[in-house]
């Protein structure tokens, strides 16, 4: 079985076949330009993740949201359960980019800010 993937590495968005046998596994990888679009698309067909960026509330400033983003990709899988677990988080300000605003999200990775607010 073939799987046609576009490459997200760089802006150059190679179109590649992965081959896979009958249990999922990838064969072979072919239509990339560098070593990094295997890998991509091996980890992409066999544990997909994502970093996931979204907004919370600043509870000390009316209107005002800060970024925020898990500090290292998720599963894709997971992702709705950590929008969940985001919905209802306020910080309060100051905070500075890098802080973590909730440690351990879905047991992946930490969320942190993005951005600062005096």
């Amino acid at each position: 079985m073939n799987k046609e993937l576009t490459c997200i590495v760089c802006p150059i968005g190679c179109h590649l076949t992965a081959e896979l046998d009958e249990d999922g596994r990838v064969l072979s990888v072919s239509g990339n330009t560098c070593p990094r679009g295997k890998v991509y698309a091996e980890n992409e067909l066999i544990h997909p993740t994502r970093t996931l960026t979204t907004t919370v509330k600043v509870s000390n400033r009316p209107g005002c949201m800060l970024p925020v983003k898990t500090a290292a990709p998720i599963s894709k899988d997971k992702l709705f359960e950590a929008m969940d677990a985001i919905r209802d988080i306020t910080v309060e300000a100051p905070i500075a980019t890098g802080h973590v605003v909730l440690a351990g999200l879905v047991g992946e990775s930490d969320l942190i800010a993005a951005g600062s607010i005096e």
